[in-house]
């Protein structure tokens, strides 16, 4: 669809949801509406059911990090219409930079397909969706207690010594246990240099 016809729908949501919908913008032929995450299954719920919109398809959830931000998180969602052949995106901002885990409410009861994709938003970066039927991790250990796609997660993990192949274990307090390597062009130098690598030992064997 042309960046005019996807722009008389965007208005057309808006207009039908002004409470809801904080702003929209129009480019590259596609639609991207900011939403209140209140609001979230209502929106979902109309542009599922209004025949204007008949996004039915549910493609993906994923967030973006942005650590220095007031509202720290963009939770954002991909949406297809199949009779429109068009696609929306929403965004809706959740999370206090003091807030560990941040929620807003699930859409499954909307898009059952969002069940996974919002169980791996959770275990990458530990935002939670109310209402979820079953809210645990997905890609990560059970017993992990850091989300990996945060941007204040270290980039190459924790320096520790051997066994500890690779310095990716999962760790219950402040982790005294090593060094943080930090996102930065020096942090590599911690794990790519460690002064105590056991040379005759790979991945998953038992220390000799």
């Amino acid at each position: 669809m042309t960046n005019e016809t996807m722009e008389t729908l965007g208005q057309a949501i808006a207009g039908a949801l002004p409470d809801a919908v904080a702003g929209y913008v129009t480019t590259h032929g596609e639609l991207t509406l900011t939403v209140n995450a209140a609001d979230i299954v209502r929106v979902a719920t109309f542009l599922r059911d209004d025949p204007r919109c008949a996004f039915s398809c549910f493609i993906d959830v994923t967030a973006v990090d942005w650590p220095q931000r007031e509202r720290r998180f963009d939770v954002v969602y991909h949406l297809l219409s199949i009779p429109n052949q068009c696609v929306l995106r929403l965004k809706v901002r959740v999370g206090q930079r003091s807030e560990e885990h941040p929620s807003l409410p699930t859409v499954v009861g909307v898009w059952p397909g969002a069940n996974w994709y919002e169980r791996e938003v959770y275990d990458l970066f530990g935002l939670t969706f109310t209402g979820h039927p079953d809210m645990r991790r997905i890609l990560m250990p059970m017993d992990w207690t850091t989300h990996p796609l945060r941007k204040d997660y270290p980039l190459t993990g924790f320096d520790l010594p051997e066994p500890h192949w690779g310095g990716q274990v999962p760790y219950d307090t402040n982790p005294g246990v090593g060094s943080q390597t930090l996102r930065t062009p020096e942090g590599r130098e911690l794990n790519e240099n460690r002064s105590h690598i056991s040379q005759n030992q790979e991945p998953g064997t038992k220390k000799k």
